[in-house]
């Protein structure tokens, strides 16, 4: 596979340096991305330089995965209005295991080939390395005009705030750019991915080399990705879409990538999955067809969700998607866990009852009407007796009990009237 090539027909190429794609072809080379461990997951922003790392290791070249414990105290001020907060070393310690334990579902990092990905963290090579040292060895070959020069510079200061940025801040391209010379000189690493943002960082790395062992390495960036609506690609109202199962549902993760537009996934799908130009293609023109079937989105939210959760969690999330269109049974609210649960019905008017009232049994009747005002009285339920469902089972009569054991994750019970129409009773 020709890895530039391959990334040119996904969308995922912005700018690359003279002689990327000969050195390439010309051997199997070392590649790095670098992420800073801002916080204890990566989220979904962090998947395009992932991908770009599974292609670049699809294609026969070796990935290392640079997880930044040192750039990750000082903070990128590239793309950035104002500076980060610094992290102190437990936490960093911290959200570096974390993010190791989930690049690990993307890279083969355990293999004997020889292009078995790395992981290294630049904390390790910057703890002892003192500022004097740093200053001489690193320092002297950059002037602070060329600094200076970089957009990611230039934006900061150019900003009416009066804050500016600090010397900590704008040292970040520096250390970043001795990050790819050590890399280089203890790796044999001559190509660094990232997205275009990262430009002026990559090439301060590659004009670091150049002055210091006078050798020739690459970069290679993809662009930034948006919403075809102009929305930050990545974001709800929640915030950020993570990877971390406990700060995003499976759920909430399948549906993220199910509720694409169709412009956005017919993109989304060639940047964030491994399938061919032909079944891409396949699922276009099926879309074109049938666009109120949407094999683009259900397919890319599959082939998302099975590579971050797994396959058991897709078709969790699956069969919880499929509650909410008559579809599921009390089985499948019984397998689901209180998060997906509180998830599919997010918004649901719900109703606080007696625990204690109901271990004793309590009948439907004055459960969704007295105790519960789902129905506004009594002769209103026995009217809409028919449409009504306790945990997906249908009520067969007003007179019949409900007690503690319908509880579902022993505290909920769910409420359906009609087909569209859901309410939660939350026994406390």
């Amino acid at each position: 596979m020709n890895f530039v090539e391959e990334l040119k027909w996904r969308g995922m190429v912005h700018s690359t340096m003279p002689g990327t794609e000969e050195q390439l072809s010309r051997e199997m080379t070392t590649a790095y991305v670098g992420i800073d461990p801002t916080a204890d997951s990566l989220h979904i922003g962090h998947l395009v330089s992932i991908m770009l790392l599974k292609h670049l290791q699809a294609a026969g070249h070796k990935p290392i995965a640079l997880v930044g414990g040192a750039t990750g105290m000082i903070g990128d001020p590239s793309m950035k209005s104002a500076e980060r907060n610094l992290l102190d070393e437990a936490t960093l310690n911290h959200n570096v295991a974390c993010i190791k334990a989930q690049l690990e579902k993307f890279l083969n990092f355990n293999s004997d080939a020889p292009n078995a990905a790395l992981l290294v963290n630049n904390y390790d090579w910057m703890k002892n390395y003192s500022f004097i040292n740093f200053i001489r060895d690193i320092g002297k070959h950059i002037t602070v005009n060329y600094m200076m020069a970089k957009d990611s510079v230039k934006k900061r200061l150019s900003q009416e705030s009066r804050e500016g940025m600090s010397f900590t801040e704008f040292s970040y391209q520096l250390m970043q750019g001795y990050d790819f010379l050590y890399l280089n000189e203890h790796y044999n690493c001559k190509l660094q991915l990232g997205g275009s943002d990262q430009w002026g960082n990559i090439t301060t790395g590659a004009e670091l080399i150049r002055r210091t062992s006078g050798g020739e390495v690459f970069g290679l960036v993809c662009p930034l990705i948006t919403k075809a609506d102009g929305g930050k690609f990545g974001k709800t109202e929640k915030g950020n879409i993570w990877l971390d199962a406990n700060k995003t549902s499976p759920y909430q993760f399948y549906q993220f990538w199910l509720n694409t537009s169709d412009v956005d996934a017919e993109r989304y799908i060639k940047i964030f999955t491994m399938l061919s130009i032909d079944e891409i293609n396949t699922l276009i023109s099926e879309q074109a067809q049938d666009p109120a079937a949407r094999p683009l989105q259900k397919r890319l939210a599959d082939e998302l969700t099975t590579m971050v959760h797994g396959s058991e969690a897709l078709t969790a999330a699956v069969e919880a998607s499929q509650i909410l269109f008559g579809k599921g049974s009390t089985e499948t609210l019984r397998k689901m866990d209180e998060q997906t649960f509180l998830s599919v019905f997010d918004g649901v008017p719900t109703y606080e009852i007696s625990k204690q009232e109901l271990q004793s049994g309590i009948n439907i009747s004055d459960l969704l009407t007295t105790k519960a005002a789902v129905f506004p009285s009594k002769s209103e339920l026995r009217r809409n007796i028919a449409g009504l469902q306790i945990n997906k089972q249908k009520a067969s009569t007003p007179d019949d009990t409900i007690d503690a054991s319908a509880l579902l994750n022993q505290k909920y019970i769910l409420v359906q009237k009609g087909k569209k129409n859901f309410y939660i009773l939350i026994a406390q």
